[in-house]
């Protein structure tokens, strides 16, 4: 079994609230183990957030059990009706993410019936409040959370399934069943990507510098993305008319391969480039003068229309999904090779530095 970062950041924050909770000899130190649980965020940003809306949260739960256990005593129904009214105000101010630690927050402060009920209210509240503070402490220093790499190592590995799997069903190699359950893997692989984008995106830069070099990053990557769904697109529609695709004329069906071999090809050298692992005079793949201009493909793909017409031969509709497709994917992966050029004019030494040890 593999322990990732996040759990074992959960078992370090618990921790530390509780030793935080002992240091500060406040009672019932488990609450504060039990808010470090809830508070912990998968980045720095979204901890940060989650200290305020926690707070937020908190400082409503403790108003409303101080102000109900004073009005009805600490009666179990008190308890239930403090936690309704609570969850009504936190829905209506959208703090709905932090509801079931303020809803903790109730429960431990109306437990207590004492003469000092309103400093054990305090002090209760203050306990889940250093947990809260202790999660993000974590998270801020304990194994921080390096989203670019993470991002464009799924990138990666997902292109290289995507390129393989596309290899084998250009040629009606892969199984049916085999490939379609792969789309379904490669799909959700894309939604993970999407995560980690969004992740990376909210790391906050506090120098101009940084700034800029993460604002031309996000949009180099955020095209990586694009491709790779373009790339999961051709390999749909392979999939979906391979009947179509082996009933093709030969040598029209010998240019739709050799196509799309120039353009995997093309793919995987592009994030060879980004890392800096190519050869500049290995790295100008559009130049190629044998590979047909998209003005051409669709000229052959008329007249090929035309003699289907007459003879029947394959259905055109469907070929215009796939070249369609095809075409889509090139566009992509020249705007690609576009901005990871402009790119590396300004940061091509610092991305060799930051992905190497992560690639």
């Amino acid at each position: 079994m593999k322990l990732g970062a996040r759990i074992v950041k959960t078992g370090v924050a618990i921790v530390f609230a509780l030793f935080l909770a002992d240091l500060l000899h406040l009672p019932s130190p488990i609450f504060a183990g039990i808010a470090a649980i809830f508070a912990l965020q998968p980045s720095i940003y979204r901890s940060y957030l989650s200290v305020i809306e926690q707070i937020q949260s908190n400082l409503i739960g403790a108003g409303i059990a101080v102000l109900f256990a004073l009005i009805f005593g600490h009666h179990y129904v008190a308890v239930g009706l403090a936690a309704v009214i609570t969850i009504a105000i936190m829905l209506k101010l959208k703090l709905e993410k932090s509801v079931s630690l303020a809803l903790v927050t109730i429960i431990a402060i109306m437990e207590v019936q004492s003469d000092d009920f309103i400093l054990f209210a305090l002090i209760r509240f203050t306990t889940i409040v250093v947990g809260v503070l202790a999660a993000f402490v974590v998270n801020l220093v304990f194994m921080p959370p390096k989203y670019e790499t993470k991002l464009f190592h799924s990138i990666h590995l997902t292109t290289d399934d995507l390129i393989r799997w596309t290899r084998l069903a250009k040629h009606q190699a892969s199984e049916h069943t085999a490939t379609k359950q792969a789309l379904e893997k490669l799909r959700e692989r894309l939604i993970k990507i999407d995560q980690f984008y969004l992740f990376y995106k909210e790391d906050r830069s506090y120098f101009r510098n940084e700034k800029r070099a993460k604002a031309r990053k996000l949009v180099v990557y955020r095209q990586m993305i694009s491709v790779a769904n373009k790339s999961w697109e051709v390999l749909k529609r392979l999939h979906l008319y391979e009947n179509e695709l082996a009933n093709l004329p030969e040598h029209f069906r010998l240019m739709i391969q050799e196509r799309l071999d120039f353009l995997l090809t093309y793919h995987e050298q592009l994030h060879l480039k980004y890392t800096g692992k190519l050869k500049p005079e290995h790295s100008i793949w559009m130049g190629n003068e044998a590979l047909l201009k998209r003005h051409e493909v669709m000229e052959i793909f008329a007249r090929e229309i035309a003699l289907s017409k007459e003879e029947e031969i394959f259905s055109s509709y469907h070929l215009l999904h796939v070249l369609s497709a095809v075409l889509d994917y090139e566009e992509q992966l020249e705007h690609l090779d576009t901005l990871i050029i402009s790119h590396q004019s300004y940061h091509g030494e610092e991305i060799k530095v930051e992905l190497e040890d992560g690639f």
